[in-house]
């Protein structure tokens, strides 16, 4: 018999879109994950209403009602960057993808008071799995730095290093080549989690960019897909076909989700690493640097490709429960 397998406490932090989605879908079916509460990143794709509702329909569609949900401000801690209006509208409608109804309400805190309550009770670490603009965990940091020491690690998909940005996928006309969204929408929220002392582990542009969705594996996902889970995902796929092949889709928070459980799929370097706030030498705000007054974090730069979208698509039609 194989040994029990011990599930990882792990909180989503989450902006709730399409990439989102299957994230989040992947963590609800992975046995190695037990997620104590869902905040909303609210800085991010999806309005605060949109993403929480979409939130509760998804762990309704996973059977697991129950977990808490909730959602963080609004606004950057600093500036006003924001992705287009486009883009949010989308997320927030969900395509128009059916799914279905939850009876369960937004929990009445609010992200960084139930962030807070959580980690003060916690017996163990919790792992912090980040796939939106950085702003709850900022503020986190900021309104209570004694409780940092009860977060296991960050893992976070935002940045990039040795490769360009993508602000260009949602302004064409921008001259900012080098931030990547989640970063750039609140930069100095990225600052304050790197310069808290919390492990982080960035899960950049660098390395998702080796993991594109392609149409080959559009077939196999919609060949293996029969959880309901499994099934929503590969209408999403679908629903973003026309972009498939284009170097605008890929694995961004699905792999960064999958690394927060099995670390073991990347390779890592430390470095000391800042983000430029302000536009300066140029338009760089957002932009993620190797910096030596930068604090240390750990950055994935390779992954098994191949394993990881096995993984994915085996986890994400298991039956549930495990």
């Amino acid at each position: 018999m194989g040994s029990k397998i011990s599930p990882k406490p792990i909180i989503v932090d989450t902006d709730m879109a399409a990439d989102d989605w299957m994230a989040l879908l992947y963590l609800l079916q992975s046995p190695h994950a037990d997620i104590r509460a869902i905040t909303l990143a609210a800085t991010g794709e999806a309005h605060t209403w949109f993403g929480v509702r979409n939130a509760l329909r998804l762990l309704k569609l996973s059977k697991q009602t129950g977990i808490p949900v909730t959602a963080g401000r609004s606004s950057p801690l600093q500036g006003n960057n924001r992705f287009p209006l486009t883009w949010r509208i989308a997320m927030d409608l969900r395509f128009l993808l059916p799914l279905p109804w939850a009876s369960q309400k937004r929990d009445p805190r609010s992200a960084i008071e139930l962030l807070a309550e959580l980690l003060e009770k916690s017996a163990e670490p919790l792992t912090i799995v980040a796939l939106g603009p950085l702003t709850n965990l900022g503020e986190l940091t900021q309104t209570h730095p004694e409780l940092l020491v009860k977060i296991d690690r960050v893992v976070v998909m935002g940045g990039a290093l040795d490769v360009l940005g993508n602000l260009a996928d949602g302004l064409p006309n921008t001259k900012n080549v080098y931030a990547e969204w989640n970063i750039y929408v609140d930069p100095h929220a990225a600052n304050l989690l790197f310069r808290s002392g919390v492990p982080v582990t960035l899960v950049p542009l660098d390395v998702t960019n080796r993991t594109p969705v392609t149409a080959s594996y559009l077939q196999r996902f919609a060949e293996a897909a029969v959880t309901p889970a499994a099934q929503f995902v590969n209408r999403v796929l679908k629903r973003l076909e026309p972009i498939v092949g284009t170097e605008q889709f890929f694995f961004w928070d699905p792999l960064t989700a999958v690394l927060a459980t099995h670390p073991e799929l990347g390779s890592y370097r430390s470095c000391p690493v800042r983000v430029i706030e302000t536009a300066t030498a140029g338009d760089q705000c957002g932009r993620t640097v190797v910096a030596d007054d930068g604090p240390v974090i750990e950055i994935c730069h390779t992954v098994d490709q191949a394993t990881f979208e096995q993984l994915f698509i085996d986890t994400i039609n298991l039956p549930y429960p495990f």
